[in-house]
C-alpha cells in the first residue's frame, strides 16, 4: 500500500519538528510514529569542533537510532575517539579522510563508511570541505553533539574541556 504524504495530517515529532503523520493511524505506544523532516524545519545546526551538525532524527523520534547531517570545511574533524554505539557515514559532497584503527582512506560522494561500536576512529574534511549523513545505532551522538555545542566555544578546542565532555557522554578520546 502506498501512502500519499500530501494527504497526511500535519503534526510534530518528539523534537518539535513539523512532520507528517500517516493516515494509517497512530502507532502503538512502543513503536515510533512516522515523520518527515523537510529542510525548512531543521533544528539549527550545532557547532561540533567546527563541524555543522544538524540532527535530522534523534533517538526520541525513532526510538532506536539517530541520523545527522555533518558539514565541514578543510581540516575540521574530531580527534581519534571511540564510543559504545555503531556509526555509519555516507558521504554526499566533497572528500573526507577517515581513520579506522591504523588504516586511513579518503571517502568520496557515494562512499559508505561503517564504524562498529568500540572501534577507534576519526575523520577530516579535505580540500573544499564536504558533507555527509551519519546514522548511529542508538542514543548517544546527538546528546554528545549538543553538549559539545554548549560547552566549547568556536575555535581550537580546549582539550581538557573536550575530554571532560566526551567522558560524561561515554566517549573515550585517544
Amino acid at each position: 500500500m502506498t501512502v500519499d504524504l500530501r494527504a497526511s495530517i500535519p503534526s510534530t515529532n518528539a523534537q518539535g519538528h513539523r512532520c507528517c503523520r500517516s493516515l494509517l493511524g497512530p502507532s502503538p505506544p512502543s513503536l515510533p510514529s512516522a515523520f518527515v523532516v523537510i529542510p525548512k524545519d531543521y533544528d539549527p545546526a550545532l557547532n561540533v569542533l567546527g563541524i555543522r551538525v544538524t540532527v535530522l532524527a534523534s533517538n526520541n523520534a525513532t526510538l532506536g537510532y539517530e541520523i545527522t547531517r555533518q558539514q565541514g570545511e578543510k581540516g575540521m574533524g574530531p580527534p581519534p575517539h571511540s564510543h559504545d554505539w555503531d556509526e555509519t557515514f555516507y558521504v554526499t559532497k566533497g572528500e573526507i579522510e577517515f581513520g579506522l584503527g591504523d588504516d586511513t582512506s579518503v571517502a568520496r560522494p557515494g562512499t559508505l563508511v561503517h564504524v562498529p561500536a568500540g572501534a577507534t576512529h576519526w575523520f577530516r574534511f579535505c580540500e573544499g570541505g564536504g558533507e555527509m549523513v551519519s546514522l548511529t545505532s542508538r542514543l548517544g551522538a546527538s546528546k554528545l553533539f549538543a553538549d559539545i555545542d554548549r560547552s566549547l566555544p568556536p575555535g581550537p578546542p580546549d582539550l581538557s574541556i573536550l575530554t571532560a565532555v566526551a567522558n560524561r557522554n561515554g566517549v573515550k578520546v585517544g
